[in-house]
């Protein structure tokens, strides 16, 4: 059979060929991925009544917001040489040993989980699981990673991901208002909570009419009477941001009595050693896997989670993988709740979220598997036991830690006779980041 190509195709490849070993800029993204050609696009414009596509952008876009200078984006370059243009950039950056803390912590990602999910598109393309008929594999990692977090949380129901621990906390908020028919419009927050987490609640809030307020944990149970009889929620941080290991008990127990929800922000790896949310009377708990596997992508977002009560499991933002059984009696895994009214009915949405991190979400499952319980904790226990050393050596340098209760793996630290100043700089010319608390 003979084929004909086109002149300007044959043109085209021609110059490919030619250029194949050298910088081109006849490779760019324009020549390779725009679709319509100047003839398809003249039909197109005609069809919309525009004379071109200067014309359609005034007809669209209101003047006011656009901006009255060129891309500052240079000339066009071919794909390898752009490649090579941010290589040459990104080699400016200094990467550094994180110790900020803050829910993002470094780890390790298993080569078969990097190889075999993150670098595998039959993996990283995927995203919603609406088809479940051919989606048995990913319903299967989902409903693990669901699994997971239940059991850490100790909390028997738990949602296939959220965006991040930030905007699920908000999330929670939500879900503690709409437990409350809507009725309770004031949410509690930790003054100890991961500082991030305080300020996407506040903004989330701010455009709903909700009032948050923000207080040290030891001061909640002496709230107005008239205040208490308003709260849907309080959030907790656990451990809190600088590490310190509360017992939330008799929290817990006031903030029942007066009707509020408690959250829980909490840690997956410090829950393989210290008493999970569930088991002290928390409502929902809500957190990030980023440290299960999941390289730190310079801050997030990553897979968050939510656990909560089975008796709130229609208030559960995101979705739900259930298992079934087939028309022939076989295991299916199906979605058993993904909040259709976000899509269909916002006026009866329970939340405005539609976005999992499926990708990360399922790395994290995986990395569980891969370690098991007992690895698991045994990872949680060297990290206890580096923390406790270097809490060791500090005192021995003369230095004070901050709180004289428990920490899990995050240290405050007060420097004796150094000024934070200096202590921040040297770390980063020693090739480390650290918070300061100020």
């Amino acid at each position: 059979m003979q084929t004909t190509i086109e002149p300007a195709r044959a043109a085209a490849d021609e110059s490919d060929m030619a250029n194949a070993s050298i910088l081109s800029p006849s490779d760019t993204f324009v020549h390779r991925h725009i679709g319509p050609n100047d003839d398809e696009m003249r039909q197109m414009l005609a069809s919309i009544g525009c004379d071109s596509l200067d014309d359609l952008i005034d007809q669209t876009v209101p003047a006011d917001i656009r901006i009255k200078r060129p891309l500052k984006i240079g000339e066009p370059r071919g794909e390898h040489e752009l490649l090579l243009e941010l290589k040459k950039t990104a080699s400016k950056n200094k990467v550094l040993r994180s110790c900020i803390g803050m829910g993002y912590s470094d780890t390790i990602t298993p080569p078969v989980i990097q190889r075999n999910i993150l670098e595998n598109p039959g993996w990283y393309t995927q995203y919603t699981p609406y088809q479940a008929e051919i989606s048995q594999g990913r319903l299967e990692a989902l409903i693990n990673f669901q699994t997971m977090v239940s059991d850490l949380t100790a909390l028997p129901l738990a949602n296939a991901s959220m965006l991040d621990e930030g905007t699920a906390a908000a999330e929670a908020m939500f879900m503690a208002r709409s437990i409350h028919e809507n009725a309770r419009n004031t949410f509690v927050v930790a003054q100890d909570c991961h500082p991030q987490t305080i300020a996407v609640v506040q903004t989330r809030a701010k455009f709903v009419g909700m009032k948050v307020v923000v207080m040290p944990p030891s001061e909640i149970s002496n709230l107005k009477s008239e205040t208490q009889a308003d709260v849907c929620g309080v959030l907790l941080q656990y451990p809190t941001t600088d590490g310190r290991i509360e017992d939330y008990r008799k929290l817990t127990e006031a903030a029942h009595k007066s009707g509020a929800i408690v959250v829980a922000a909490t840690d997956l790896l410090a829950l393989t050693l210290i008493t999970p949310p569930g088991e002290w009377g928390a409502d929902i708990a809500v957190g990030n896997t980023q440290r299960f596997g999941v390289p730190m992508g310079f801050g997030g977002p990553h897979a968050g989670f939510m656990a909560t009560k089975t008796e709130y499991a229609r208030k559960l933002p995101g979705r739900l993988i259930g298992l079934s059984k087939d028309a022939h009696g076989n295991p299916a895994y199906r979605l058993t709740l993904q909040t259709r009214e976000q899509h269909i009915r916002r006026d009866r949405a329970t939340s405005n979220i539609c976005t999992a991190q499926v990708l990360l979400a399922i790395m994290a499952g995986m990395y569980a598997v891969y370690h098991g319980p007992a690895g698991l904790k045994r990872i949680a226990q060297r990290v206890n036991a580096m923390a406790a050393s270097l809490i060791v050596g500090l005192e021995k340098l003369g230095h004070e830690t901050i709180g004289d209760g428990p920490v899990f793996d995050s240290i405050r630290v007060k420097p004796g006779g150094v000024s934070t100043k200096d202590i921040l700089t040297a770390g980063v010319k020693s090739g480390f980041n650290f918070r300061d608390f100020g």
